[in-house]
């Protein structure tokens, strides 16, 4: 196999041999691609990557700009992906039909399938024809295919080609026809059995979807740092099974508890201060999610990109986060509430005012038009992260605009929602940080006691993670600014400094991490 810059040697050799055409036709490009393939050895999706003059990163992006142009469903497409197909594994019918779209191609062109037409030496009429976009069959018995983390397996080949002789039923006498059909049947029941065949044991799922219940509770009453680290061994266990043999359903709930327990991750690894790591998880939550066709799960993990962008000074990605996390979260749930809320706290970030007023009234339509009853995340109510957000981010954002009785009004607003809220359903660290935006709003109007003793009961609060000491931290500098030879303001940064030399681990150094 030759390097792949003597594939790119061979392309522009017969580019400029065929006069350099901008862009070159398709069936010059499949020309090229099959020059490469002879001359240099690649398997034939590379050489038509490389024949149409891509990256890996260029073909990936190729595929959304197709995705998003033709409408087409969601895909969870990544340079990986891309990769494991080009080393020889069978991409999924979907991604199939995506890929032969995108390089004008049938899948026989790219190696995930061979045609077994008669040639015209053989004396026989094709039962397919040249270059049909039906050319399906696999290439190879029980092959293991995987888009993403999604993975299945495929009946053998030699079955699928004596299901295809029922093309020339038609054509057939009785007896051959009845002995077609004899085998078909025989096909049918040996394709049931092979989608309800499964490696996984009865009760695991329900023993997962207990696990990640359980971790969501327990996500505002224990250490970030050991829910992390037992959740991230689950997260593991989980991907192992989805390597393993399932059902398609069992693939989907599998697809859907990953998702959900990367989306748990990303808060987590949000509360430890790694917010690389946040971020990470976030993306790995939202394309198991796609994969699942979990639209909500979606949604839920752009609100953790929004929130982890944000904290990281990057008020534009938070906003693009929150508006992707829309598209997928359904309009009457709090989630959308939440989601517009983000978007508004991104824009005061960003100093836009009036678009901070613009998605926070769109939050408040949404609340206005909840459901009588609204629906729960693993057995609680979602409710209060709607009025969560409809109080405290405003808070925040209005300190952000410099706007600080608006500020300390919805501060307010927002502990007093805190402070009512049932036991199950409190948020110490979200309580905190209110307290932080109420001390802010003091500061600005010019009343820095007020202002330092709530500082010091936001860092007295049951869980100080690491958004905590992030405003904290700007509160402390502010008031320095203002009252420079302030011995409370001092105290209060004191207090800070003791804070953050006791904060939890850094995900990456957790046990087993």
């Amino acid at each position: 196999m030759h390097d792949i810059s003597c594939g790119k040697a061979l392309r522009e050799r017969l580019l400029g041999e065929a006069g350099s055409p901008d862009p070159p036709s398709p069936a010059l490009v499949a020309r090229i691609a099959d020059e490469i393939a002879r001359h240099c050895g690649h398997r034939l999706l590379k050489c038509r990557r490389i024949a149409q003059g891509w990256t890996v990163a260029q073909a990936v992006q190729a595929a959304h700009n197709l995705i998003d142009a033709e409408g087409l469903g969601p895909f969870g497409l990544s340079e990986r992906s891309w990769k494991d197909w080009e080393s020889g594994v069978l991409p999924s019918p979907d991604y199939q039909d995506l890929l032969c779209r995108l390089l004008a191609t049938n899948p026989v062109a790219l190696g995930f399938a061979r045609d077994y037409s008669p040639s015209a030496t053989d004396g026989g009429a094709p039962l397919l024809g040249e270059g049909s976009d039906d050319e399906t069959l696999p290439t190879g018995p029980a092959t293991r295919t995987r888009a993403g983390s999604a993975t299945f397996t495929e009946v053998e080949a030699t079955k699928r080609r004596d299901a295809v002789k029922l093309a020339g039923l038609a054509l057939a006498t009785p007896a051959a026809a009845a002995q077609i059909l004899d085998q078909a049947a025989a096909e049918a029941m040996e394709f049931t059995r092979q989608a309800e065949a499964s490696a996984l044991g009865s009760g695991t799922l329900d023993h997962l979807d207990l696990a990640v219940t359980e971790f969501n509770h327990a996500y505002s009453l224990k250490s970030p740092a050991a829910v992390f680290d037992a959740l991230l061994d689950y997260r593991r266990k989980t991907d192992a099974l989805l390597k393993g043999r399932h059902t398609h359903r069992q693939e989907r709930e599998l697809l859907a508890l990953a998702g959900w327990m990367s989306e748990l991750l990303a808060w987590l690894a949000h509360d430890l201060g790694d917010a690389r790591t946040g971020l990470a998880f976030a993306t790995d939550a939202f394309v198991h999610a796609q994969q699942a066709g979990h639209g909500q799960l979606c949604a839920w993990a752009m609100d953790a990109a929004a929130s982890i962008n944000l904290y990281e000074q990057r008020p534009d990605r938070a906003r693009q986060a929150a508006l992707k996390g829309l598209t997928e979260a359904p309009r009457d749930h709090p989630l959308a509430v939440r989601l517009h809320a983000q978007e508004a706290r991104a824009a005061a970030a960003d100093g836009d005012a009036e678009g901070f007023h613009t998605a926070y009234r769109a939050a408040q339509d949404v609340y206005q038009y909840l459901p009588p009853r609204t629906p729960t995340r693993f057995g609680m109510n979602v409710l209060p992260l709607a009025d969560y957000a409809l109080t405290s981010y405003p808070a925040t954002s209005c300190v952000w605009l410099g706007q600080a009785d608006a500020a300390r009004q919805h501060a307010e607003r927002a502990l007093a929602t805190y402070e009512s809220a049932p036991a199950a359903a409190r948020s110490p660290s979200r309580e905190a940080i209110a307290r932080i935006d109420l001390a802010l709003a003091h500061a600005q109007l010019g009343d820095p006691d007020d202002a330092v003793a709530l500082g010091h009961q936001a860092l007295g609060s049951d869980r100080v993670v690491d958004s905590v000491l992030g405003r904290a931290s700007d509160l402390t500098a502010y008031l320095a600014r203002r009252y420079p030879r302030s011995a409370a303001v001092e105290g209060l940064r004191e207090k800070l400094t003791a804070a953050k030399t006791t904060r939890p681990a850094d995900p990456a150094a957790l046990p087993g991490a």
